[in-house]
């Protein structure tokens, strides 16, 4: 006996196991005033082709169910065999009016009243629009466009969470949403609109929270760190950075624990803290070196690996006084960060410059600094990185403020750094 391979595939869209589409179709059934009869062995004499054309109330169920008829969903009525004494058999009476309005037999009239089906499909279609903003954030940077186009795709997913979906894909359409939310205020924060960032952070931490997502909440909480570091709130930013390492997902995958330690480290070098921030870059290295690269991760993280690890080493050891161990760490970095991850090069690179500025290598520092701009070439600058070039500068005139080298590095520059 041949299964319904059409009930099976319209069940796997809309995640139902045979058990849940029992419960819905009672729920139909009672609602419509009759009893909720459909047990799990109904949906299973469905699925194998042993019912073949359920009774009428449960018939409109699951039309209801799946928004489409009975015979869209692999139920075929018994073949009726025709009285020869009727004058004109209903049957042919309805073919000849399909006919007559350009009609056909196979098509499939939609259950009126009917919700839309909302299921995996719509899922992994909502995702691969956020890796492909993902790719957009890897060459440009964060910008508006960028940023409204994250928030049209959480405004999709919560749309269609309210579809009538089941709960499994209700938090997969909420984990969604927040994936884009934190997209928008990860943008924002590049293009260093900080009060924005924080709505925004606020709001996909609610949603993760709604989907039950470990991966998402981590991911916030990795960007309420970086955004207290650029707001200056340094202790903030180390219990942010605390707070990723707890989430279910940093204690169980050591790569997402990589990244939350790194991102600690920063915080802690910005406090001063010496030994505490080369003790949570040991974390990060040792975390990092057991990490499955085979694994498949979201779009969001593929940025982090040993290269990004090597360019925050070179945050904190500047920032803590190490400066050579720093223009180490940023050409380590600089010689494995891909080449589609223009925004990143360059902000490793104006990293580079710091810490050979922070040597009083002048010279080298200017020269290595004006790679940044062909780097970002044809596109703005995002505001993170004019911030700091900006810092660079600050430091080049301070530390060399005779230096005519340093005033030619501004004159010509300016402009280029300051491009929206």
């Amino acid at each position: 006996m041949e299964g319904n391979e059409s009930l099976i595939s319209a069940m796997a869209e809309l995640d139902l196991t045979q058990a849940e589409l029992a419960e819905r179709v009672n729920d139909h059934l009672i609602r419509a005033g009759h009893e909720g009869t459909v047990s799990d062995r109904t949906v299973r004499n469905w699925v194998t082709g042993k019912t073949r054309w359920p009774h009428p109330r449960q018939r409109e169920a699951l039309e209801a169910v799946f928004g489409c008829t009975a015979e869209k969903l692999g139920f075929r009525p018994p073949a009726r065999r025709r009285p020869s004494s009727s004058p004109e058999d209903p049957v042919d009476r309805r073919i000849f009016l399909s006919a007559a309005t350009g009609t056909t037999a196979s098509v499939a009239v939609p259950f009126v009243g009917a919700p839309s089906c909302v299921g995996t499909s719509d899922v992994i279609r909502l995702r691969r629009g956020l890796d492909a903003l993902m790719e957009v954030d890897r060459s440009r940077g964060g910008h508006e466009g960028l940023e409204r186009a994250a928030l049209s795709g959480a405004a999709e997913a919560l749309a269609k969470q309210k579809l009538g979906a089941t709960q499994r894909i209700r938090q997969r359409l909420f984990s969604v949403a927040a994936d884009y939310t934190a997209t928008a205020a990860w943008s924002a924060i590049d293009a260093r609109h900080m009060d924005r960032a924080s709505q925004l952070l606020g709001r996909a931490l609610y949603l993760a929270g709604m989907a039950k997502d470990p991966v998402a909440e981590m991911r916030v909480w990795n960007s309420y760190a970086m955004l207290a570091h650029h707001r200056d709130e340094f202790t903030e930013a180390v219990d942010a950075g605390y707070a990723a390492q707890g989430t279910a997902i940093a204690r169980r995958d050591p790569l997402f624990a990589s990244l939350a330690h790194a991102r600690t480290a920063i915080g802690h070098a910005n406090l001063g803290n010496r030994q505490a921030a080369i003790r949570s870059l040991e974390y990060a290295q040792d975390a990092l070196g057991k990490a499955d690269a085979s694994e498949p991760t979201p779009s969001w993280i593929a940025f982090y690996g040993p290269a990004e690890l090597m360019a925050m080493t070179a945050i904190v050891r500047d920032r803590i006084g190490d400066a050579a161990e720093s223009e180490a760490a940023s050409h380590k970095a600089l010689s494995t960060i891909p080449e589609e991850f223009r925004r990143n090069r360059a902000l490793a690179t104006a990293r580079l410059a710091l810490a050979q500025l922070h040597q009083r290598d002048v010279d080298q520092a200017c020269s290595t600094a004006s790679m940044v701009f062909p780097l970002m070439s044809g596109h703005p600058i995002p505001g993170r990185m004019r911030s700091l070039l900006g810092d660079y500068y600050r430091d080049l005139i301070t530390l060399a403020p005779d230096a005519t080298i340093a005033r030619e590095w501004g004159d010509r520059y300016r402009t280029e750094w300051s491009r929206l």
